[in-house]
C-alpha cells in the first residue's frame, strides 16, 4: 500500500535556508579575515608558560559561552598532550552547579566567578573570559579580582568589548553585533590554541620534565 507523504516545509523553503547558510557563512569568514591574531599568539605562549610552571587556568562564561567554557577546558586539559604532565591545569569556573548555585543563592549571581578565583587562583594564573558583550557584572567582577590578585587576564569578546575590554590585560576582540558568530570565534580561537599546543607537546613537555 502506498502512503502519501506530505512535501516538507523545509524542503519548500529551501533555497531561502540555503541562502541563510550562505549568509552565516560568508559572515563568519568575514569575521575570520578580518580577525587580528596577534593577542592571541600572547595566550598561546602564556598557556605554553602555564604547562611548563604548572600554573593554573581558570576559564568562565555565561549561557554558550559556558558551554564553551566547559568544552575548553576539557580540550586544554587532555586534549593538548593526551599523556600525563602534558596538559594545563585549567578549570572551568561555572563546571559544578552545587558551588555555582550555593554561590548564587547566598551572595548573589554576580559573584559566582569572583569568589572561585578568591579560593582556588594565585598570582601569576591565567583567567580567560568568554562573553558576547563583555558586560556581564560576574564576568566584570572576575577581570576585577583578577587585577586585584595578580592574575593575569584575558577576554575573548564580541561586539563593542563591553567593560570587559577596559578592565582585562589582553583583550582577543571580534568587532562584530551577532552573539551566535562571538560564540563561533571563542570556540575556533580555542581549538586554534589547542592544535599549537599539541604540535608543540614534545618540546614543551622536554621543558616540563627538565630535560
Amino acid at each position: 500500500m502506498n502512503i502519501a507523504i506530505p512535501p516538507s516545509p523545509v524542503a519548500a523553503t529551501h533555497p531561502e535556508f540555503a541562502a541563510h547558510c550562505h549568509d552565516y557563512a560568508l559572515r563568519l569568514s568575514a569575521t575570520m579575515a578580518a580577525f587580528d591574531w596577534q593577542p592571541v599568539s600572547r595566550l598561546a605562549e602564556d598557556l605554553a608558560d602555564c604547562r611548563f610552571s604548572r600554573r593554573q587556568v581558570f576559564i568562565c562564561g555565561n549561557g554558550g559561552s559556558l558551554g564553551n567554557a566547559i568544552h575548553l577546558a576539557n580540550d586544554f586539559l587532555y586534549g593538548v598532550g593526551k599523556r600525563p604532565g602534558l596538559g594545563l591545569r585549567v578549570t572551568a569556573l561555572g563546571a559544578n552547579p552545587a558551588v555555582l548555585t550555593c554561590l548564587a543563592n547566598d551572595e548573589g549571581y554576580e559573584r559566582i566567578f569572583e569568589l572561585q578565583l578568591a579560593e582556588l587562583a594565585e598570582p601569576g594564573d591565567v583567567l580567560i573570559i568568554l562573553s558576547g558583550s563583555g558586560n556581564s557584572p560576574n564576568i566584570v567582577r572576575a577581570l576585577e579580582k583578577a587585577r586585584e590578585m595578580g592574575v593575569k587576564s584575558y577576554a575573548i569578546v564580541g561586539f563593542d568589548g563591553g567593560k570587559a575590554s577596559k578592565i582585562a590585560e589582553v583583550v582577543i576582540h571580534s568587532p562584530l553585533n551577532d552573539m551566535q558568530i562571538s560564540e563561533d570565534m571563542q570556540l575556533i580561537i580555542g581549538h586554534v590554541l589547542m592544535q599549537w599546543l599539541w604540535m608543540n607537546r614534545e618540546a614543551l613537555g622536554r621543558r616540563t620534565s627538565g630535560a
